[in-house]
């Protein structure tokens, strides 16, 4: 080979090694400035910045509830941190922390496959990693904080043996609340040291640094604290660090926590703040980044709520009633200005601590507004007529449904107002029947209910409260109903600014309803509003003087209990205040004795809405240009003619939904003379032709007013 040619290639491969070494250089330089830069070495895992605390306001600046400033952090060497809580944190949070390096790339395959495959949300990261993203960086999700995340790990791995990670994972990590390492979150929780921890303690509090504040056991749902530690003792016993009888035995174990040490006034509702605001703005921020948190809720309105449900639920013990709970809204603003989520926070013997405004419970026939609400929206009207006696209706299993009436009574034939002022269940049913699920389902979840996610799930039982709610929900979604069809979200936050004052969040409630988004036309928010208003409409259900009459107020209101009366609510509202009552017990064990469905929730929610009230003037409802008001015959809410005169009243209807028919009166029709019902036509034994009045209404059911009927007596179930 020719020297020239040497050289030449010499020459071509210096370039090609100058130019690759710039290209390299240039990206490392750059990755130090826009990635590495203002990254902590792993040096200063023990020597970090002072946290300030996070404190939450009621409306009016009065201090509910102070994040600590500090952390609440003692520190034990490995050898002083029993083997059990060592083996629940490897077992929970990185099963091969000794076998691998700073990064599991196993792990991180098995977590993209759950997450593409099965669509199951699984972690990835190993303890290293989530020792220097607690200790050393922000919570943020972006790409250059992963890079830093992950080079740290490897620095931190070259640095310190494992066993030192950790010990420091272990002293460091955050427990929920103020409590950071294990000894300070045994101590709060417990009110013992980590070294006197059992195998059930253990297993709780290594599930928690996943999500602290949602797996606390003095959280919102302290249940996912006992879903959290079941499945740390499972994946103890799967990598043989317990036997079977022991994981059965610390499953079974009944826990005795210690009650928070730190004053805090409105527990539930702060509770739910503190999840709102993690949510949005991660655990370390609200932890330690001196928010000033400022919320809707007024502190005097949730003292009288607060003291009205305990002394109401005190007077239920013959009703086996232990616990209540209740919600006050602003629905023009969707302020949440009171949330009682129990009897009392503190009650360890009825699991007080389980926020029941938050709770799926169901709800009654207080949901069956919806229903009638989408009944007026296809065409139907106040005066529409529905025949009240036994019927049965075909399900998808090929069975037969067969309700039956609160009261064990048939009622003949009742039109809209009447059957939902009473709360009759056939007149709703049949409503539903004609409606559609999956048009009531629509409905409400365009006024806010998010619950109902699967038509197919339900049946026509869902007008009587088949599907689980929540509280907040009811709350939001009677709202739209006090808002002339206008639905606001539910607001329990107004401001929030951080440490230097620079605001993060503010609300600024609308002035006037419209600003929302509008639901429903206001005729039929009018009508629905209108037919809960009358005390006439539900006199034969609840008498003149019921509990859900405010005295010179015009207040809508209606109650809804189970079937198998496991829950009872009272739901009412002015366009001031929506307020929602439930009384029932946290176990899901039914009430006994309740007389009607004015027994528990009301007499709470009375005394609430009264006190809300007692110094306002009344509202009156507005009649909108859409509705007109039309004489009607009572029973066939048909018009009256000169010829066949009827009893009359008055009822409002929507534009184009008003009676065009004349009540015709008499009639030729079949009758079985044996049972004095109308007759089929393929009958011909004991079956006359006579004179008589029959109504016949929207599901084709037809009903003799003038034949002797002795089915209307109370009858035993179908």
């Amino acid at each position: 080979m020719k020297l020239s040619t040497l050289k030449r290639r010499k020459r071509r491969y210096l370039q090609l090694f100058l130019f690759s070494f710039i290209i390299v250089t240039s990206v490392l330089i750059a990755a130090y400035f826009f990635i590495l830069k203002d990254v902590p070495f792993p040096t200063k895992l023990n020597n970090l910045n002072t946290p300030q605390s996070t404190q939450i306001f009621d409306r009016n600046q009065k201090l509910l509830y102070t994040i600590y400033s500090t952390k609440n952090q003692t520190f034990l060497p490995l050898s002083s941190i029993p083997k059990q809580i060592q083996q629940a944190t490897i077992a929970i949070e990185d099963k091969d922390f000794y076998k691998h390096g700073a990064i599991d790339f196993r792990a991180i395959f098995r977590a993209l496959v759950s997450i593409i495959i099965h669509r199951e949300l699984q972690g990835g990261s190993t303890l290293t990693q989530q020792l220097v993203k607690n200790s050393l960086l922000t919570p943020e999700r972006t790409i250059p904080r992963k890079i830093k995340e992950v080079i740290l790990s490897f620095v931190t791995e070259a640095i310190y043996p494992k066993d030192k990670i950790l010990e420091m994972y272990l002293n460091q990590i955050p427990y929920g609340g103020t409590a950071y390492g294990i000894e300070a979150a045994s101590r709060t929780y417990f009110g013992k040291s980590a070294r006197d921890l059992n195998l059930s303690e253990s297993a709780l509090l290594a599930g928690l640094p996943e999500a602290p504040t949602t797996n606390s056991p003095f959280g919102s749902h302290p249940e996912y604290a006992k879903k959290r530690q079941v499945a740390t003792l499972n994946k103890m016993h799967e990598q043989k660090y317990i036997s079977l009888k022991e994981r059965d035995g610390a499953i079974k174990e009944s826990l005795k926590f210690q009650k928070l040490a730190n004053n805090i006034s409105a527990p539930h509702f702060v509770l739910y703040i503190k999840d709102l605001l993690i949510k949005k703005y991660g655990e370390k921020k609200v932890m330690e980044g001196g928010l000033r948190v400022i919320t809707s809720l007024d502190s005097e309105i949730q003292d009288f709520a607060q003291n009205t449900v305990s002394e109401n639920i005190n007077k239920l013990e013959g009703y086996h009633v232990t616990n209540g709970a209740s919600v006050v809204t602003s629905p023009s603003t969707g302020e949440v200005l009171s949330m009682v989520g129990s009897k009392d926070y503190f009650d360890t013997k009825i699991d007080g601590n389980v926020n029941i405004a938050l709770a799926l419970r169901q709800p009654g026939s207080s949901i069956k507004p919806i229903n009638y609400t989408v009944g007026l929206m296809k065409g139907y009207s106040g005066a529409t007529t529905f025949v009240d006696m036994p019927i049965c209706f075909p399900t998808q299993e090929g069975k037969q449904y067969c309700p039956v009436n609160y009261d064990g009574n048939w009622h003949g034939v009742m039109q809209m107002r009447y059957a939902l002022g009473n709360s009759i269940n056939i007149p709703a049913i049949k409503m539903l029947k004609v409606n559609g699920v999956s048009a009531m389902i629509a409905t409400a979840s365009a006024m806010g209910i998010t619950t109902f996610n699967d038509p197919e799930r339900y049946g026509l039982s869902l007008t009587l409260g088949g599907g689980e709610v929540t509280m907040l929900e009811m709350s939001e979604a009677y709202g739209v109903f006090a808002n002339g069809g206008y639905r606001i979200k539910l607001r329990p936050i107004l401001k929030v600014t951080d440490r230097q004052g620079k605001v993060l969040e503010e609300y600024k409630p609308p002035t006037s309803p419209i600003f929302g988004k509008k639901i429903l036309p206001e005729g039929v928010a009018f009508i629905i509003s209108d037919i809960l208003a009358d005390n006439n409409a539900r006199l034969v259900e609840f008498g003149p003087n019921s509990a859900l009459k405010i005295p010179n107020q015009i207040v809508s209101v209606k109650t809804g209990t189970t079937n198998d009366f496991r829950d009872n609510w009272t739901i009412g509202y002015t366009p001031d205040f929506v307020v929602v009552a439930w009384v029932g017990n946290n176990d899901n064990t039914p009430m006994t004795n309740l007389a009607s469905g004015i027994t528990g929730a009301a007499p709470i929610w009375h005394e609430i809405m009264a006190e809300l009230l007692k110094d306002r003037p009344s509202h009156p409802l507005t009649r909108p240009p859409s509705v007109i008001q039309k004489k009607v015959c009572s029973v066939s809410g048909l018009l009256p003619s000169i010829t066949s005169p009827c009893e009359t009243r008055f009822e409002y209807f929507i534009k184009g939904t008003e009676p065009t028919k004349f009540d015709s009166g008499v009639q030729k029709v079949k009758i079985d003379k044996t049972t004095q019902d109308l007759a089929a036509t393929n009958k011909t034994d004991n079956i006359e032709e006579k004179d008589e009045v029959v109504i016949t209404d929207v599901t084709g059911q037809a009903f003799c007013l003038t034949c002797p009927h002795p089915t209307l007596t109370p009858t035993p179930t179908p």
